[in-house]
């Protein structure tokens, strides 16, 4: 199962690593037209321990798709591929409502 990331709910308070910041994204299965929210932590468990697969289409229409990462300190997230924080197209999603 394919789900593309819609946007992001982050908490207020600062985190060395702003993917760390992420709480909750919101996805849709676009195949079966079904939408939900989960946990960074789940989704990380989802994509890593049972083959599913979250992405990002960007403006231009490319999809571009998320991997699971830990931080040093053990937390789990999810980033695009290009990881880069400064560009990564995942933290510049919307806030969910």
């Amino acid at each position: 199962m394919a789900v593309r990331i819609l946007c992001i709910k982050t908490d207020e308070t600062p985190h060395d690593n702003p993917y760390v910041a992420i709480d909750s994204l919101e996805w849709i299965n676009e195949r079966i037209n079904v939408k939900g929210i989960t946990e960074r932590a789940k989704l990380y468990d989802w994509i890593k321990n049972e083959d599913g697969e979250a992405y990002i289409i960007d403006e231009y229409g490319n999809k571009t798709c998320l991997i699971p990462a830990l931080c040093p300190k053990g937390n789990k997230y999810v980033k695009t591929i290009s990881g880069d924080p400064e560009t990564d197209i995942l933290l510049g999603l919307p806030e969910c409502a």
